[in-house]
């Protein structure tokens, strides 16, 4: 009898593997190309080791993952009980972004809390929020999502944090909510007729926001966005800058233009193109070198043109497969989780990396708009990576738990 318990106990706290060496591989990855792109320009070198991008982001990689290790300390249903205290303290971090002397503008956007060592992202935690408050919410007898009161309240938990995402404004933030939610109410159960109003009505935002911006006069846009926005939109669908009755000086100003915000796919898409089968090898990528890739961009955004230039499509394939890995892993929890706590949670995060990484990669070779959403533990930043370690320590800490009775 004991020797049985104790067999059981051993394999419900073993971890799994597979999901372990996906992402200790994609860290390892991280920091060997963010070093690259970062020390083939000449001014490196002159910045002391401890202040490299490379040495931080292995300093955001352990502390993720010792924020990972912690959330595996506790069953996930203990964590599911704080969902929303951790909610509620995402939306005020969200709030105090937006207040001028608290939030730090940068690049004509408040998305951050300047701590000092460490500018603090409240949008990369609002995602793990609302997986968090989703779950508990959605795990309720079905019965009960039925009710017309109870999917407005779910819609809700939902819709706070994107609105007050996207008047940072952050619109590639705040999309990034919007299919972990979506796909949580359908595990969860919801009525096929709520979630096809409610895709409708995605659907018809989206395309009133494409109409307003590539075709209405300013004054008769119904959707407002930032200049920025609606420049990345234009360079995605190749829409003329220039308007129809334009002079000539207006028109060579409009393709200027047009040319300065498009420069950025366009040295990304010949990144990925030049690298060839093998790559040119690490640290000879040409593109990033020379600065034909700008060099506040090969680091984070566009990350995966450094890795496809210097590593080629055998690279790219095994970055890819390290993703495939860790979805596969996720799926794969989901489906054996106890209970519909768990199940939700899971297919949560899966979600959402799987929605980063489609995103990230989708704008380096102009199959979606540049959106600013990072390649999950490859992108350099401090948020980004601490949140994406901390959805892996979900997913094991389901694994971990779900033998247990």
């Amino acid at each position: 009898m004991f020797d049985a318990t104790l067999t059981s106990h051993q394999r419900r706290l073993r971890p799994d593997g597979l999901l372990i060496f996906a992402l200790l591989a994609l860290m390892a990855w991280g920091v060997a190309f963010i070093y690259s792109a970062r020390a083939a320009h000449e001014a490196s070198a002159l910045i002391a080791w401890h202040k490299q991008l490379h040495f931080r982001q292995i300093i955001w990689y352990g502390i993720g993952i010792v924020g990972a290790v912690l959330v595996c300390l506790k069953d996930y249903r203990t964590l599911a009980r704080w969902s929303l205290v951790f909610y509620w303290a995402t939306i005020l971090l969200l709030l105090a972004v937006l207040i001028p002397g608290i939030g730090a503008m940068r690049y004509g956007a408040r998305r951050w809390i300047d701590l000092g060592l460490f500018q603090l992202q409240p949008s990369e935690f609002a995602k793990i929020a609302v997986i968090l408050a989703m779950a508990q919410f959605l795990s309720r007898p079905q019965e009960e999502l039925r009710q017309p009161r109870t999917l407005l309240k779910a819609f809700g938990l939902l819709a706070l944090p994107f609105i007050m995402v996207l008047k940072e404004p952050d619109l590639g933030s705040a999309l990034m909510i919007v299919p972990p939610g979506l796909a949580m109410l359908y595990v969860g159960g919801v009525p096929s007729q709520f979630l096809k109003r409610l895709l409708g009505g995605g659907m018809v935002f989206a395309l009133l926001l494409v109409v307003s911006v590539l075709f209405a006069p300013p004054k008769w846009q119904v959707i407002k966005l930032e200049d920025y926005q609606k420049r990345r939109l234009l360079v995605y669908f190749g829409i003329n800058y220039a308007a129809a009755n334009a002079t000539a000086t207006e028109r060579a100003r409009a393709l200027s233009d047009q040319r300065r915000d498009s420069y950025n796919v366009e040295q990304a898409m010949i990144s990925v193109g030049s690298g060839g089968l093998t790559g040119k090898g690490w640290r000879q990528g040409t593109q990033n070198a020379l600065g034909y890739l700008p060099r506040g961009v090969a680091h984070n955004d566009f990350i995966f043109s450094v890795i496809a230039e210097e590593s080629g499509f055998v690279g790219s394939f095994v970055v890819l497969a390290l993703y495939a890995s860790v979805l596969f892993v996720g799926i794969r929890i989901a489906s054996q989780a106890r209970d519909r706590l768990g199940k939700l949670l899971a297919v949560g995060v899966v979600t959402l990396l799987f929605s980063h990484v489609f995103v990230n990669i989708g704008m380096n070779i102009r199959l979606m708009p540049v959106t600013g959403v990072p390649l999950p533990l490859l992108s350099y930043g401090g948020s980004s990576v601490i949140c994406s370690l901390i959805a892996a320590g979900l997913l094991q800490n389901i694994h971990l738990h779900q033998k247990a009775i």
